[in-house]
């Protein structure tokens, strides 16, 4: 074993090898893997070893695509067969609901450049025998759909990886990790210490154990998974070629042919975590106690469903423990406040994703960026709030709903609620529909008296849809209050703050009482935040952005952060605010304050200290709804006392309590975008229409160079759609002259304009053109564009 490397890989699993082989490949030969016993010992080895390119993220469905078609590659560089059985697979719908998601799912693949097929459930028995068409009442058909030999395909990575000089060391456990001064690391194992550069914990069941070593508690957390193996069966003998994998929604299982019989798993409602609280290092290719009483209602539907496999006997029967994130996703990146330490772990899907988890972490090490949006992934997704009891109650949800549909407007209930602030019972005394955010509670919309604050949940327009109506209404025609605590809020203080903000902030910088809006680069040019920036002094920032990527640009903040001259920390529990806005705002607040708010004292993107009801507050003077409006900053304790008085005096103003979903309604009819949806890694400045909130004229932002030469090869556009009963959520095809080309980024209805309304990304060279469509449920709808804003397209209620 070298005594010094690049990278050191902990963990000899599908993803660990992955990892390898794409450091290696990248040049990054000098890189060693450590595995405490065989390959694929922990869950790799017992993996039904199933693959498949649909993903409810088309970030994720791409490195899917990428990592089935990288099996060939890897095939031929080692010599060592991957076992790969590209047969094909069925999704089959059981419901109207289903088959809604299924059509969805096909119009995301068009735009990924996926094969998908709808057909009819007769059809789908045509092409797999085995299935009872009765129960069903249509299919999707994927021919990206298969399964490999998990034995082959981890050895091909490593075989792979070795021959470009990169090192396998197995039966030597890492026992710690000790970070020197300069941010290398030594990897203490059984078998000496390798002195490193980097650390990346691949080490899946044993992932936290690895993280623990270094004060990390991760997100991650193990469940027993079975599946049983028929004895050999005569239909399945009697089959021209291979059958097809197959996904039974309804009843929740999933299956495909294991030589001459059929392997039927399923995700159990009743999931049950497996070592909860620490993985044995000792536990090694071992399997748990069968328990086919827990997953016999998933069963006894799959049985009927399918009748040949309830006739057959039963051969075997595996339940063995996979890693799960609390979303199911995997944890992805590096480590934020811990240099040079990475993650790779919670790759459940290890076949479907392990290569594409692989090449975006060798991009970030190499590079220095993943090299495509991987936000779905990123390990900076969860915060401080994700302790392990979150974990268990989040993973346990998502289990159990792995083959259910989550609705576009649905929110999970699990592990809620967790963050509130002194309105939440407030608001759920006003019938608030609330929802989470970073594990924060915020209101969605206001239920009428008398009714249960519950939303429908569908693909179409809920039970909301009237009440949302109303609240924009009374934005547009009164005023309109509501909590704005879910944002992240930082400080930047110090001499050196403003040279600091200049360096990472790509635009201008504000004037002591003033605001301005500003887009980050990363050094592509690509964005990775936009913030509304208020000084409040001389040497003093108040940074303000999206709340769900707070512990993300904490990271890229900290690792630019000079080792003198400015502070920064999040705010975010310490600021909490309101948001009021509407035409008689003006009148609320300076009721309220006694200042004088008119346009010459307090103009547009003006902040000011004041007074509510014996409460300090800071008030900047914008809204996120387009209108004349204010955001209310105050110290936590302080809040409810502003909210009473804002809520008692706004009555004389027909003040309404609004929520996020008009919020939205709201900004669509402005064309204002957001973060994670308009706004990704993946986009410049120039195509996201932020171009004019960049400073191009001074240099030295990070990504200037690159943002001065972009050459902006799609455009963001805003489309009124003429909708039926549904509205975009999001990821649909923006179809022009019959084909393709684009996809819509996020969308609703904006009830203060009565127009549906969807912004996407289109090639530039169609950015002008008047007439597309938007698919919409299977349902191409007509749609313009628009040219200017639905709502106030001057600004001049805005500004006013």
């Amino acid at each position: 074993m070298r005594q010094t490397a690049r990278v050191v890989v902990i963990g000899g699993g599908v993803v660990g090898a992955s990892v390898l082989y794409h450091l290696a490949r990248a040049g990054w030969t000098d890189v060693l893997l450590v595995e405490r016993d065989e390959l694929t010992s922990g869950s790799t080895w017992h993996a039904a070893g199933g693959m498949h390119t649909l993903n409810s993220d088309p970030n994720v469905a791409k490195l899917q695509a990428y990592t089935i078609g990288l099996y060939r590659e890897i095939e031929e560089r080692s010599g060592q067969s991957c076992g790969v059985h590209l047969t094909g697979g069925l999704l089959l719908a059981g419901t109207p609901e289903r088959m809604d998601f299924l059509k969805a799912a096909h119009a995301k693949g068009r735009y990924l450049g996926m094969a998908t097929e709808l057909i009819s459930a007769e059809e789908a028995a045509r092409r797999m025998p085995l299935l009872d068409p009765a129960h069903f009442i249509g299919a999707l058909f994927d021919p990206m759909e298969g399964h490999v030999d998990p034995y082959g395909v981890t050895h091909a990575y490593t075989k792979a990886a070795r021959a470009l000089g990169a090192e396998v060391v197995l039966r030597n456990r890492v026992v710690e990790l000790r970070q020197r001064t300069d941010a290398t690391w030594d990897v203490v194992t059984e078998s000496g210490t390798v002195h490193a550069e980097h650390v990346v914990n691949a080490a899946g069941l044993w992932a936290r154990e690895v993280g623990r070593m270094v004060g990390l508690e991760l997100p991650v957390l193990a469940m027993e998974h079975q599946y049983l193996i028929t004895e050999p069966m005569p239909e399945v003998a009697a089959a021209e070629k291979e059958l097809l994998h197959v996904i039974d929604f309804e009843g929740e299982i999933y299956l495909r042919q294991e030589q001459g019989g059929m392997l039927m798993g399923t995700y159990e409602r009743a999931g049950v975590p497996w070592s909860v609280d620490s993985t044995p290092w000792d536990f090694s290719t071992r399997l748990l106690p069968e328990d086919l009483d827990r997953i016999a209602p998933s069963l006894e539907v799959g049985f009927r469903h399918f009748p040949a496999i309830g006739r057959a006997g039963i051969k075997k029967v595996v339940n063995g423990p996979f890693t799960f994130g609390p979303d199911g996703n995997p944890l992805v990146g590096p480590v934020r406040s811990l240099r040079n330490y990475w993650c790779a772990c919670a790759v459940m899907a290890g076949f479907s994703q392990g290569g594409g988890v692989g090449l975006a972490l060798a991009n970030w090490l190499v590079e220095g960026d993943p090299g495509f949006d991987v936000w779905a992934m990123d390990v900076a997704r969860f915060g401080p709030f994700a302790t392990p009891g979150y974990t268990q109650a989040k993973v346990r949800e998502n289990y159990s709903r792995r083959f259910r549909i989550t609705f576009p407007n649905e929110e999970l209930a699990a592990a809620r609620p967790l963050r509130t602030t002194p309105l939440y019972d407030l608001l759920v005394a006003e019938n608030a529909v609330m929802g989470a955010s970073f594990g924060q509670e915020h209101a969605l919309w206001f239920a009428p008296p008398g009714s249960e604050p519950v939303e429908h949940i569908t693909f179409g327009r809920s039970n909301a849809f009237p009440v949302v109506a109303e609240e924009c209404r009374a934005v547009r025609e009164a005023v309109g209050l509501l909590e704005t605590s879910n944002f992240a809020k930082y400080e930047v203080k110090g001499p050196g703050a403003e040279a600091w903000l200049g360096r990472v902030m790509a635009g201008r910088l504000p004037a002591p009482g003033r605001i301005t809006l500003s887009p980050m680069l990363n050094e592509a040019g690509r964005l990775i935040g936009d913030f509304t920036l208020a000084r409040t002094g001389e040497e003093r920032f108040l940074v303000f952005g999206s709340g769900v990527a707070e512990t993300y640009h904490l990271r890229w903040f900290e690792r630019h952060l000079p080792p003198s001259g400015v502070g920064l920390r999040s705010v975010t529990s310490e600021l909490l605010g309101v948001a009021i806005a509407g035409p008689r705002s003006r009148e609320l607040l300076a009721g309220l304050t006694g200042a004088d708010l008119s346009t010459g004292s307090f103009p547009f993107l003006a902040c000011r200290r004041m007074e509510i009801d014996l409460v300090p507050v800071l008030v900047g003077r914008l809204s996120y709804t387009g209108d004349l409006g204010y955001e209310i900053w105050v110290e936590a304790p302080c809040l409810r006392r502003v909210f009473l008085a804002l809520r008692e005096a706004g009555e004389a103003f027909g003040l309404r309590l609004f929520g996020a979903r008009a919020l939205n309604s709201l900004r669509l009819e402005k064309g204002f975008g957001s973060w994670a949806r308009e706004y990704r890694p993946i986009y410049g400045p120039r195509e996201a229409g932020l171009d004019r909130f960049v400073d191009y004229t001074r240099g030295g932002f990070i990504g200037h160079a690159a943002a001065v030469a972009e050459k902006a090869e799609r455009r963001l556009i805003t489309l009124a759609v003429e909708a039926k009963d549904a509205d975009v959520s999001g990821d649909e095809p923006i179809w022009h002259d019959g084909a393709v080309v684009g996809w819509v980024t996020s969308g609703g209805y904006a009830h203060a304009s009565r127009a549906s309304v969807a912004l996407g990304y289109v090639p530039a060279d169609f950015a002008e053109a008047e007439a597309f469509e938007v698919e919409i449920l299977g349902d191409r709808r007509p749609a313009r564009r628009l040219a200017a804003p639905l709502f106030d397209p001057k600004g001049e209620r805005m500004r006013a």
